[in-house]
């Protein structure tokens, strides 16, 4: 049942769009079923307060899309699906080169069993509620990336969060414990990155500490801090995280972690003028692979991308409710 605020006319979509995407969700979703008779247009029209021609318009969009049918004197009756392909809505926290990854994973995987849209939150909860109430009714599935300014209030985020049903929800990149028996694909950080610096004992013996650089402003997960800081502590190496690298001095014996590509480049440049050698006298490692890492043979550490996005459309596809790790490794280079 529509209720009477459900069509805005302060919203982007025109409301003619608005109502035909919602009726033909609710055939989709067989809440109307084939056969079933429509209001009439001077029935929707009074009873949504919205003018009689916005309703014909929408009705005639309905009925080229092979929605419903009109029948002369009786009205305007469900004719059944017209598209069986899900309509699905990514937002993502931001757009970068490993984004697109994820998003060329995903629509690869979906091929043309699903129409993919994509919209950007900014990490901010307050736009995330303007795209989902601007899109109510209008997809089947959402695929949430829930990264967002730390300043958000928590309880302020998961409201937001659950105005989509949870059977309508896949939380993309994070896990968000509070939200049970949602569809899942995530990395663990603290996990990840401690078992992704295990691995590489052989080479990490050789340096006493491990800084990471983790801009004060940053909207990474801290637990990527939680899980160096638990490294070490097992491999008895001294830990500090510094917040900037403008007047930070370089240590011999001393490996580097960055979050940024900027504060890598920084030190990069820091380090041409100084007699110590990546790989040798220090180390170097970065977050997340690119073209420029790989040119520049910086170690990094990474999880996959592409191979997100696939699984993530996998568990759509499939209606697999399911949280999967995914999975995460490090690229081995001479900076370590």
């Amino acid at each position: 049942m529509m209720n009477h605020t459900l069509f805005s006319s302060a919203d982007r979509i025109p409301l003619p769009k608005q109502i035909a995407r919602h009726i033909a969700m609710q055939i989709d979703n067989d809440e109307l079923q084939q056969g079933q008779i429509l209001l009439s247009i001077n029935e929707f029209s009074a009873r949504y307060k919205v003018a009689r021609d916005t309703v014909e318009k929408a009705y005639k969009e309905l009925k080229a899309a092979g929605y419903i049918i009109s029948v002369r004197n009786k009205g305007y009756f469900v004719s059944g699906k017209a598209n069986v392909r899900k309509k699905i809505l990514l937002i993502f926290n931001k757009l970068s080169s490993y984004k697109k990854e994820v998003y060329y994973g995903f629509l690869e995987t979906v091929g043309d069993k699903a129409a993919v849209d994509l919209q950007v939150h900014h990490y901010n909860a307050g736009l995330l509620k303007e795209i989902i109430s601007s899109t109510a009714g209008n997809y089947h599935h959402y695929v949430l990336m829930p990264h967002f300014d730390k300043k958000e209030p928590k309880k302020k985020i998961l409201d937001i969060i659950r105005e989509i049903p949870a059977d309508k929800l896949l939380l993309l990149d994070k896990k968000v414990p509070e939200l049970k028996g949602v569809k899942t694909v995530y990395q663990d950080f603290k996990k990840d990155i401690y078992e992704a610096l295990l691995s590489a004992n052989d080479l990490l013996k050789k340096y006493k500490a491990i800084t990471i650089v983790f801009p004060s402003d940053s909207n990474h997960p801290v637990e990527i801090i939680s899980g160096i800081e638990e490294y070490c502590h097992t491999s008895k190496k001294k830990f500090q995280v510094v917040h900037e690298v403008n007047g930070m001095q370089l240590v011999r014996g001393t490996v580097y972690i960055f979050i940024t590509e900027k504060d890598m480049a920084e030190i990069i440049k820091q380090v041409k003028h100084t007699a110590l050698k990546p790989g040798a006298d220090m180390g170097i490692i970065s977050f997340n692979e690119t073209v420029l890492k790989e040119l520049l043979d910086i170690t990094v550490i990474t999880t996959d991308f592409e191979q997100m996005g696939k699984t993530a459309a996998e568990l759509l596809l499939n209606n697999t409710i399911a949280q999967v790790r995914n999975p995460f490794r490090m690229i081995r280079r001479a900076s370590l």
